[in-house]
This record gives structure tokens, sequence and C-alpha cells, in this order.
């Protein structure tokens, strides 16, 4: 089982206490200076964020607390991927609007706040602290001028060749850690904000990132997820020059490591070394998760995503190819500018073809400082809404068959949830399934148990335990 907080590894690696976002002692009051609450918007990568940003604050004796109404220091960790996460967070500072108190210090990190910079000032001019991602490695230092009493505090430069690391990591998950492998993205995705929000691609050097899986390791960790925008555009800056699929291999070779996963790859640098390197290592699972976007190659061109309709099917094909059955998921964006009925058409094609297991599909809404922003042609809401509903019922479809196909199977399961009924327990297999499955063992998590699936759903599997 995980240590607890290791402060000699620069990386806070013990388990979380029993309830996820509360810390060991409440706060008595929010006239506590050191105190803090963050709220996380986005994914797995924002996520990771928020552990990074709360190592830096419990490394200054700051205590993460469950409620806002109990911090002095109150930080939303946001993402702009989309608008709807955007309006969640605006909304949320509109509420201090309603309830003002000058003791707090409020903060808006990640996408939103590189993207809006001190905008947000004007927008909510109770705010005190905006910082890109990219500045998280200078938080002592913005602390600092906080702790002083300067009332607006930015950290938004992204031109810098250093990955955004901080010195110290809060783990928040006792058995899976995240560990990010590169940051930022060079591809020019008419539709994305992440080059501008997180900047160019850095790639951190394989001699420390395997330092820091051997130190998690040692403090327990036998899953680790490797992250980035484009994580398989890894390259190696040290001498040594790993490639993506080297990396792999050699972090699935650190003794205590049982599972590595990673995550997102991009179609046009994902090569058959990868599907060798899962196919000869059991640690490496066996799930790739590989947006495609759109099944019509005249909407991938439009959407500047470098590949074709085709090149996409070809790689779907690599990975089918491998001697493990890989899982396969994807992302969709329906109502792109331009997009007709014969593009839609194309994509649910694509997803008769391509036979995902699991895919993200959502509306596509105009971000600023993207090109796409400028198209003309624009889908209506309501038609976006309708389209997005048929894609859903037709991957819906495709999963049911393929769920079902699983009934009868043994697969091994990380335990990482329990349920409130005695005996029931869920996991996720090396395929990233979900599986809900009945156990007489007590004290199952971060337990590895086999499980035979007896029944099978659209989004997940329900089992019961092989002894």
């Amino acid at each position: 089982m995980p240590q607890s907080f290791d402060f000699r590894l620069g990386d806070l690696t013990g388990p979380r206490p029993e309830t996820p976002d509360v810390a060991h002692t409440p706060a008595s009051s929010a006239g506590d200076s050191r105190t803090f609450y963050i709220e996380t918007f986005g994914c797995q990568m924002n996520v990771h964020d928020s552990e990074k940003v709360a190592g830096v604050l419990l490394g200054r004796g700051y205590r993460q607390v469950e409620s806002l109404d109990a911090a002095k220091l109150v930080f939303y960790n946001t993402c702009s991927i989309r608008e709807k996460a955007a309006h969640k967070v605006f909304s949320r500072l509109g509420e201090f609007r309603k309830r003002p108190d000058s003791r707090k210090i409020i903060g808006v990190l990640g996408c939103v706040a590189q993207q809006e910079g001190e905008e947000i000032f004007e927008r909510a001019p109770w705010v005190n602290l905006v910082c890109g991602s990219a500045s998280y490695s200078k938080l002592p230092e913005l602390l600092e001028d906080l702790e002083a009493g300067n009332r607006r505090v930015t950290g938004l430069g992204t031109h810098t060749d250093e990955t955004f690391e901080t010195e110290m990591t809060r783990r928040d998950n006792p058995f899976r850690a995240y560990l990010t492998i590169i940051e930022g993205c060079d591809k020019t995705c008419a539709y994305c904000v992440v080059p501008y929000t997180r900047g160019p691609e850095r790639s951190r050097s394989s001699a420390l990132i395997l330092e820091e899986v051997r130190k998690l390791a040692g403090a327990g960790y036998s899953e680790i997820q490797l992250l980035g925008q484009t994580v398989n555009s890894y390259q190696d800056p040290a001498a040594r020059r790993m490639s993506f699929a080297e990396l792999l291999v050699a972090v699935a070779a650190v003794p205590g490591i049982r599972r590595v996963r990673f995550t997102t790859s991009h179609p046009r640098d994902f090569g058959r070394d990868i599907v060798e390197a899962i196919d000869s290592v059991p640690a490496l699972c066996d799930h790739v998760h590989l947006p495609v976007q759109s099944g019509s190659s005249r909407i991938l061109r439009a959407m500047q995503r470098m590949y074709t309709r085709e090149e996409y099917l070809e790689k779907i094909a690599l990975i089918r190819s491998g001697r493990r059955s890989i899982s396969l998921t994807s992302d969709i964006i329906v109502g792109f500018p331009g997009e007709t009925e014969q593009d839609v058409e194309e994509t649910l094609s694509l997803l008769d073809a391509a036979q995902f297991d699991g895919v993200f599909a959502f509306q596509y809404s105009p971000r600023p400082n993207t090109s796409a922003v400028h198209l003309a042609d624009a889908v209506p809401e309501e038609e976006k809404g309708r389209r997005l509903a048929v894609v859903q019922e037709r991957q819906r479809e495709i999963q049911i068959v393929r769920n079902d196909a699983l009934v009868g199977q043994t697969f091994e399961v990380l335990v990482d949830g329990a349920s409130r009924r005695p005996g029931q327990w869920s996991g996720r297999s090396s395929s990233n399934r979900i599986l809900n499955f009945a156990s007489p063992h007590s004290d199952l998590l971060g337990q590895y148990v086999h499980v035979r699936v007896t029944r099978a759903s659209p989004n997940s599997l329900v089992g019961e335990e092989v002894t």
C-alpha cells in the first residue's frame, strides 16, 4: 500500500483522506489564512495540474478544506476546450458577487486564465490571481506576492522551454499516479485552443521521467498514466533520445509497476512500434485513445487534422493487427462549420468501420484565438444537438454488441471504488473497461482481482470475483 505523505521525494505521494476532497483536520473558519479549496474542470491534465498546485500549497503549510466557505484561498482550475466549461467557471465566480468576502483570495488557474488573461479582473474584480498552467512552477513567488498583500497577481507566460513541473505534487489517488511527459502542442487544429493556452510542445527528459516513476513505485503506486496533449509526440531531450515506444517499455520495466497507460495520442504520430510495445509488454495497458474528430476527409481537412479518413482507418487496422486485443476509444466533434448531412453519414460509417469501445462526442463550440472561429457556414445549435444524438445512438448500439461479446470472459481489475452496499466493488481492467462486481472479501481497494463478466450494459460490465 502507498505510504503517507513523503516530502523527501518532492512529491506528496500518500493516500488522500477518506473523503476525497477533505483535509484531515477541518478548518475552524474562513479567517484561517492557511486553508485552500480547489475546484477542477476538464481532463486528466487539469486534474494532474490541480495535484501540482495542491502540492505547492501543502508544501507551504496550507491545508486543503472541503468547501470554499472554509477557505482563505479559493482556486478554480479551468478548461476552455469547450464553451460550456468556460461558462461554468464564470458562473462560479459570479457567486462571489452575491456574497463578497474581502478576506478571501480568489484565483483562476489553467486554460481559461491563459485565454482570458487580465480581462478576468474586469469581468470579476474580486479575483486576485490569474495564472496559466505554464506558470505553475512560479506559484511559490506568486503566493508570496499574494501573502504580501498584493490584490492582483498574474502568471501568464507561455514562451518557455521548461515543462510545467512544480516543486511538489499531491497525489489524489493512492493507487494510480498521473505523470506528465510532454506539455503543449505544435499541431494547428482549427478548433483547438491548446497551443495558445499551453504553449508549444516541450518534452521532459526520459531520465527525469524514469526517476519519478521509480519514486512513485517505491511509494506504493502500481499504475502510471503518462499524460500529454499529444502524448505520443514525445521527443526525448536527453542524450538517450528514447522514442515514445521505448519510454513506454522502460516505464513498464520499473519494479513495482504493474500497469502503464497513456493519453492522448495523435493519429499522425501513432506508429507500429507502439502496437509492438503493447504486444510484447503485458504491463502496457491494452487500450488506446485515438481521437478522430470526424469521419469526413473534407471536414478533417477544414479542421487541419493532418490526416484523411483513409489514413486514420489505416491506424485502426494497425491497432487491430496486434496480437493482443486492444480496446480503442475516440473523440468526435459534430457541427463543425460547413459540416453537411453527407459528412455526418461519413462519421457514422466510420463508427461502423472502427468499432470503437467508447466515444466522447461533443458539439462544436467556437473558441477565441482559433482559426475556426472565423469560418462561415455555422451549423445551427438545434441541428448540432440532433446530429450529436444520432452519433451517440449509433455508438451506443456498437457498444451494446461489443460489451455483450465480453460476457463470460475474465479480466484482471484494479479495484478503485466501493459501493455503499456491502460486498459491491468497482474497478478498471487493463483495457480501461469499468467492471462492477460482487465479492465477499473486504478491503479490496487497491487490490488486483480477477472478475468474470456476467452481464453487460453499453457503458460498463457487471461481474463476480473469481477466486
